[in-house]
């Protein structure tokens, strides 16, 4: 068995894995590689494989960094079976229609761009026609049942609780008579996401590739996170200002609606009553069509909602229902919620700021100082959205120079990703563990990270995959070949990353010099060595922006 890294690479974005097993070649996702230009234009070159000759695909869920160029592979050649869970089918049937309309519209623009550059237009990567066509190839599955895709092939699809209908796949193969396991974790959710149940956990696997996203990071926990969303909402509001929150339209949409629902509940004191007093007051808008369909797939899939949830709904409460709730349709309604100066909740998509209404909306309020944008979600490096979180004092919006006046918050609470806890848990929870562990979707840092703590916590092997990197599994695990041919983006995230660890590096200085200045005991030549190395870092900083 062979498998062949050609997404998510050192980077959270593009999702494909080629595995070559009994016979067949088959995929397991095939994702759109998502951030700067130059890593998009990644989604218009050639597969590394003659799609013609895949013989199955394998999809974890509908994220389009997972799912998006299904359509591209479906145009090229690939008419076999994709087996997915029956709520990921329904949400690929609404998601990548409208990403084949966004790439429609994207292209317009872009050509007219090309065209004065003197470059020929081109063609989108899809359209929302040919999108809507490959769904005639969709399989649904159930949780829990094991498939059999062929006598000597046999998958399982498990609750990732990652998104609605978001799996881990268990992959057994035979070859030459002897059986092996392998589990692709695709995009492992938090224990404590509202609505969704907590991820499955596997007993045993020979081989286990797994996300990495936050392998660096730990979340906040649920109550302070509502606590932190409801001051900040109602801080905005009491200020005049609008609360716009980047949202991506399936998941992270209905969680936020599911706890704005049941916010209520977390207190009793004063303060938090005249705080959701303020919030019962303002009107709510979801703001994409896209989420207002897939709120309607949720609503139709309540069956995989946790057990808190579904006693509610027993009881007549649903859990994506409130007053002041507000669905917006048309472009026109879109546009007349930036004309409105009531103070009020805008939820939009995009999550990473890149495509959609939701730029119109930082466009009317990031210059603002009385509104929020509120980030409940990860910020791939070279988007818009990151640029923002990220201290960007100015951004360009339709290519207009926006100021960043407006409070920018950050709740990492509401991430539909395990962190390193929730990573390192589900490590744990084999009784019979992995020979080997390939590390994907996740940047650089955070990889290396996670890796030295499995490695020496675990004690098992781990590899952080390059693109192109093909590997033979058998009881010594060995690279057989590699692609030559790099992303283009990598260097360019790796300052972005070093960047941000920077940033904590120096507050960690910030704590410890303070601490030292407060010691009576600190003697003249310790204050002058601390005070030179500081001036030293200084001009090392003075030449990086002089440069």
């Amino acid at each position: 068995m062979k498998i062949t890294f050609l997404g998510a690479t050192k980077t959270v974005t593009g999702s494909n894995f080629l595995v070559e097993a009994a016979g067949k070649k088959f995929l397991v996702d095939c994702g759109m590689w998502q951030g700067k230009k130059e890593l998009e234009e990644e989604n218009f070159k050639e597969f590394e494989f003659n799609p013609a000759d895949i013989d199955f695909m394998l999809l974890t869920h509908a994220h389009i960094d997972h799912s998006g160029r299904i359509p591209k592979l479906y145009n090229e050649g690939f008419k076999n079976k994709i087996y997915a869970h029956k709520a990921t089918c329904d949400l690929c049937a609404l998601m990548l229609p409208d990403s084949g309309h966004i790439q429609e519209m994207e292209n317009e623009w872009k050509n007219r761009k090309r065209i004065r550059k003197g470059k020929e237009p081109r063609d989108p990567l899809y359209t929302a026609e040919q999108a809507a066509r490959c769904l005639e190839i969709f399989e649904p599955v159930k949780y829990d049942e094991i498939i059999d895709i062929t006598p000597e092939i046999h998958v399982r699809f498990n609750d990732a609780g990652h998104m609605l209908g978001s799996s881990v796949i268990e992959l057994w193969v035979t070859e030459d008579g002897k059986q092996t396991k392998t589990v692709f974790t695709g995009d492992l959710g938090n224990n404590d996401i509202p609505l969704l149940s907590e991820p499955t956990m596997i007993e045993d696997a020979d081989y286990l590739v797994m996300e990495s996203t936050y392998g660096s990071r730990k979340h906040e926990k649920n109550e302070e996170k509502a606590e932190m969303f409801l001051e900040i909402v109602s801080d905005t509001l009491d200020k005049n200002g609008t609360v716009v929150i980047p949202s991506f339209a399936v998941g992270r949409t209905q969680e936020i609606l599911y706890e704005l629902n049941r916010i209520k509940e977390t207190r009793n004191d004063e303060k938090f009553l005249k705080e959701y007093e303020t919030l019962m007051k303002a009107p709510v808008y979801v703001d994409s069509p896209l989420a207002i369909s897939a709120t309607e797939v949720f609503k139709e899939n309540m069956n995989l909602f946790d057990e808190e949830t579904q006693e509610e709904m027993s009881k007549g409460d649903n859990p994506l229902e409130f007053p002041g709730l507000k669905f917006t349709v048309t472009a026109d309604e879109s546009k007349a919620l930036n004309q409105d100066p009531t103070p009020s909740i805008i939820i939009s998509a995009s999550g990473m700021c890149d495509v959609g209404r939701i730029k119109h909306h930082l466009k009317h309020n990031l210059w603002n100082p009385n509104s929020t944008i509120l980030f409940v979600g990860y910020q791939a490096p070279g988007t818009l959205g990151y640029s923002i979180v990220n201290g960007a004092k100015k951004v360009k919006i339709f290519g207009e120079e926006i100021a960043v006046n407006a409070r920018i918050e950050y709740l990492e609470g509401y991430s539909g990703h395990a962190d390193q806890d929730g990573l390192m848990n589900f490590i744990y929870s084999f009784r019979e563990k992995p020979k080997q562990i390939f590390l994907v979707h996740g940047d650089g840092d955070s990889q290396e990270v996670l890796k030295e703590k499995i490695e020496q916590d675990a004690n098992l092997p781990v590899i952080i995959s390059n693109f192109g990197e093909t590997y033979e599994l058998k009881d010594e695990v060995e690279l057989i070949s590699k692609i030559d041919r790099k992303l283009p983006i990598t260097k360019r995230v790796e300052v972005l990353n070093r960047l941000d660890k920077l940033k904590d590096e120096i507050l960690d200085m910030d704590a410890l010099v303070r601490d030292d200045m407060n010691n009576k005991d600190l003697k003249d030549e310790d204050i002058f060595r601390i005070n030179e190395k500081i001036k030293d870092l200084e001009k090392q900083i003075l030449k990086v922006i002089e440069g």
